[in-house]
């Protein structure tokens, strides 16, 4: 008989429509989770329940806007009338771009931080609210990144921004500790995803590459273990996060880059 680790945990994956989300809602199902997949981009949120479904999980699709405190609670709300409690958040939204220092506007500044920052603030405030009313702890997980470990200077907005998950990362771990709720992170490195075939379009708009993939060939020769990750190779790292195994880890941001970023 097949042990599923995560059998009767409910988790929230925000930005699971695709990529790095899209593979943790996926791998949380497999293992027994059932699974809020809550995406600004309702319609592809469910074709990823009904992959899902098809493989026997069990899951629900969720709009929502993380920048919005409203929708946030929807979306919490909707998970504990589907799955009857929340266990696990993993806070996933986010937006990127390049853009070097000097061209970094206010609008372009805002708009990171509405995501990035206020996001995960507002979605940690909201789970921790519902997991506190619970009375039986919970796990809180951010995707930060190697830009929360350090600066670029092509993307000092979005690095301020994965520094900011960090922050609110550790904060919330001391918040929360004595409720029994365990707050982490960890930092993906370079990643094949949509996004960043959108990064890697902006390189060579700002002229720092000559053509698409110039980028992500100088990247991989920065990681240690001579490739970029799937989003594959993140999901058992997530697993983990959620499973009972990491109840004594609380406050840390866990590096998954290959060996790119030594910290």
């Amino acid at each position: 008989m097949e042990v599923k680790r995560l059998e009767g945990k409910c988790c929230i994956v925000t930005g699971s429509a695709r990529g790095i989300g899209q593979a943790i809602a996926m791998r949380l199902a497999d293992e027994g989770a059932s699974v809020c997949v809550a995406d600004i981009d309702e319609e592809s949120a469910r074709q990823v329940v009904s992959e899902i479904e098809a493989r026997g999980g069990r899951a629900l699709a969720c709009s929502v806007d993380v920048a919005e405190r409203p929708r946030v609670k929807e979306m919490i709300r909707a998970t504990v009338d589907a799955f009857g409690r929340l266990d696990v958040i993993f806070n996933n939204a986010a937006i990127a771009e390049v853009k070097p220092f000097m061209k970094v506007t206010e609008s372009d500044w805002n708009a990171m931080m509405r995501v990035n920052g206020l996001g995960v603030l507002i979605c940690m405030q909201e789970a921790a609210r519902q997991m506190i009313a619970q009375g039986h702890g919970g796990k809180i997980i951010n995707t930060s990144s190697i830009a929360g470990r350090e600066g670029y200077l092509i993307q000092p907005h979005y690095s301020a921004s994965k520094f900011a998950v960090v922050a609110l990362t550790q904060a919330g771990a001391r918040a929360f500790a004595q409720y029994g709720i365990r707050v982490n992170a960890f930092c993906p490195g370079v990643v094949n995803t949509d996004i960043w075939e959108k990064i890697d379009k902006e390189f060579v708009a700002h002229g720092l590459y000559e053509k698409p993939g110039d980028a992500k060939k100088d990247f991989a020769q920065r990681i240690l273990l001579g490739r970029t990750s799937d989003p594959e190779d993140l999901v058992g790292l997530a697993a983990f996060l959620v499973s009972d195994d990491s109840d004594y880890i609380t406050g840390q941001t866990i590096l998954i880059d290959g060996g790119m970023v030594m910290w």
